[in-house]
């Protein structure tokens, strides 16, 4: 399995290197930051295509590892076959506002923070804090009344009401 380890330095940059390797950001990117921390995974495994394990060396001195598992992508939709009727047009719904959750601090900043229902994921903040944006359609059919913010690397737990 890979072993990704990124090097977080005071100024809130950090090196990234892939099997001792070093992982350069997009160019244009400039430095890898804290809140990059998601867009350094998918860069190192190619969009998340293969697991690897995660090793976090924090400025103060603490280290977290993880173990990221592959994400598993969906099938592609097959191509739909060509018509001799023309398209109709079809009127698009206006999406409802999404649902604002905030998680509280105690993350790490630029933390992969998961959202349960686990519906998506969010980034904290560079001061530890979260929010997650929910789509109300998802919530209602859910009939949820509450959501969990876990933090992947942190650990840190938040449960917030919904109503």
């Amino acid at each position: 399995m890979p072993h990704l380890v990124l090097d977080v330095h005071d100024d809130g940059t950090l090196t990234a290197t892939l099997d001792t390797r070093p992982v350069d950001p997009p160019d244009g990117a400039g430095a890898w930051r804290r809140a990059m921390f998601a867009q350094i995974i998918d860069h190192a495994t190619g969009d998340r295509t293969i697991a690897v394990r995660v090793t976090v060396h924090e400025s103060d001195g603490t280290t977290f590892t993880d173990i990221l598992p592959a994400a598993k992508r969906p099938a592609p939709a097959p191509e739909p076959e060509e018509k001799s009727e023309p398209r109709r047009a079809v009127k698009r719904q206006r999406a409802a506002d999404p649902i604002s959750v905030d998680g509280g601090d105690g993350f790490i900043a630029g933390e992969d923070v998961a959202v349960a229902l686990i519906t998506a994921h969010t980034d904290a903040t560079p001061d530890g804090c979260a929010r997650a944006l929910l789509d109300p359609a998802l919530v209602a059919a859910a009939k949820a009344g509450e959501v969990v913010l876990v933090g992947r690397v942190s650990g840190t737990i938040a449960v917030r009401s919904l109503s």
